[in-house]
């Protein structure tokens, strides 16, 4: 029985079903029962009691807190991808993948200024309406979500194709921008920022070293005294809280080689647990820090998809389309650019990926789902413009299945990669 109840939670994990059930929940309690839904996202759970000045809803608890923890998990792993074994070490290794990131960070913001600059031509946005409003939104197009990523990536490519690898690489470096965007563009609007505050995170971050120098290999007194800390700063500063545990994730002792992005094992694992205890091995803290809370952030996705995805279909407008097209475009064509602009300066592709891959890489990479759902709430305050670009963000889950499709017809996953 225990051994069933594993297996289900494993499938429900490896295929993001938390993630997408609470998109799903949150379209419908949107459009059928909109009163409830947003008493329940935004409706106060203990009356008038604040927190920092912050109301606590049901949508801080999960923005400002919970996420807090995915993006730390998202820090865990460019940490290890910098250690020896890890893809970002060497660096030379890495720079065809992260020029590519890059391409995938520029396109969609020149998609998107472009786009909405024609959009003020063609008359669609008259000269009455804000720029400086509408313009907030050019991070939103700029993010990955990595699990749907992931899993598309394994339907095209199959198991084990070196193109998987690559655009996990592409979508976590993605997100390590998209949390400087977030930090130095999506601060609180009502509120100017206050970085004299961040000595706070300075003084977490402090702690975090000074516990690695006593040698705490437990991850628990790193977060439980380090993090509070930095969230403070970043609340006190008027930035946003949720890349928290960035600043003191790195700091939790790590293993001595990385073994693969999003792999749930270290060198313990693969040695097996009575070798390593008798060369006296055990696991880090920093693979302890997932392992240990990656079941509560994988099934707490739910949440975040409920209290942010809960958009009416009448919500749908121009920012909805200008924000699809920009991860689309942007993602597809700055992706594949860089990429081949990479591999002409004498970094190349991994083996077996073809500019035929590296294309379809670049169009599973406009799944932005999770973090441009994330980033769009910070960055728009007005509910018609926010109900627009989230339902861009959601939109962009259809790539998946488009990608499965041209998959298909391409013969990606065969043996051998079809050229571009």
């Amino acid at each position: 029985m225990a051994t069933s109840r594993n297996g289900l939670i494993n499938v429900l994990q490896e295929f993001s079903i938390p993630l997408l059930a609470g998109v799903v929940v949150a379209i419908v309690s949107a459009n059928l029962a909109p009163g409830w839904y947003h008493q329940t996202v935004d409706g106060k759970l203990f009356g008038d009691v604040s927190l920092l000045g912050h109301e606590i809803t049901l949508h801080f608890l999960v923005n400002d807190i919970f996420m807090v923890f995915f993006f730390g998990i998202a820090a865990k792993e460019i940490t290890e991808a910098c250690l020896p074994g890890g893809d970002l070490n060497p660096p030379a290794k890495a720079v065809n993948p992260l020029l590519a990131t890059l391409g995938g960070v520029i396109g969609p913001i020149g998609v998107f200024f472009g786009g909405l600059w024609l959009l003020f031509q063609a008359g669609v946005y008259q000269p009455t309406d804000d720029w400086n409003s509408l313009m907030r939104g050019w991070g939103v197009p700029t993010a990955t979500d990595i699990a749907l990523a992931w899993l598309v990536a394994r339907a095209v490519f199959g198991r084990g194709h070196p193109a998987i690898n690559f655009l996990l690489l592409v979508a976590v470096a993605d997100d390590a921008i998209g949390l400087v965007i977030i930090a130095v563009f999506y601060g609180d609007p009502a509120h100017p920022a206050a970085p004299g505050f961040l000595l706070l995170v300075a003084a977490g971050m402090g702690v975090a070293y000074g516990l690695r120098r006593a040698g705490v290999k437990s991850w628990v007194p790193y977060i439980a005294l380090g993090g509070p800390l930095a969230w403070l700063g970043f609340v006190l500063a008027h930035l946003h809280p949720a890349i928290s545990l960035v600043s003191i994730v790195p700091f939790l002792p790590a293993p001595r080689r990385d073994v693969g992005l999003f792999k749930d094992q270290d060198e313990v694992d693969l040695m097996g647990e009575e070798l390593a205890h008798d060369l006296h091995m055990e696991h880090s803290a920093l693979h302890n820090f997932e392992h240990q809370l990656k079941l509560f952030v994988d099934f707490g996705l739910f949440f975040f998809a409920f209290a942010n995805a809960g958009v009416a279909f009448e919500e749908v407008g121009p920012l909805t389309w200008l924000i699809l097209a920009s991860l689309v475009i942007g993602k597809t064509v700055g992706v594949t650019l860089f990429g081949w602009l990479a591999a002409r300066l004498g970094f190349p592709l991994p083996d077996q990926m073809s500019m035929g891959t590296l294309l379809m890489a670049g169009f599973v990479a406009a799944l932005g789902l999770t973090v441009a759902l994330f980033i769009a709430g910070a960055a728009f305050t007005d509910p018609a413009l926010l109900g627009e670009a989230k339902m861009g963000a959601l939109l962009s889950g259809a790539v998946g299945l488009v990608a499965l499709v041209i998959g298909r017809l391409a013969g990606f996953g065969r043996a051998d990669p079809p050229d571009a």
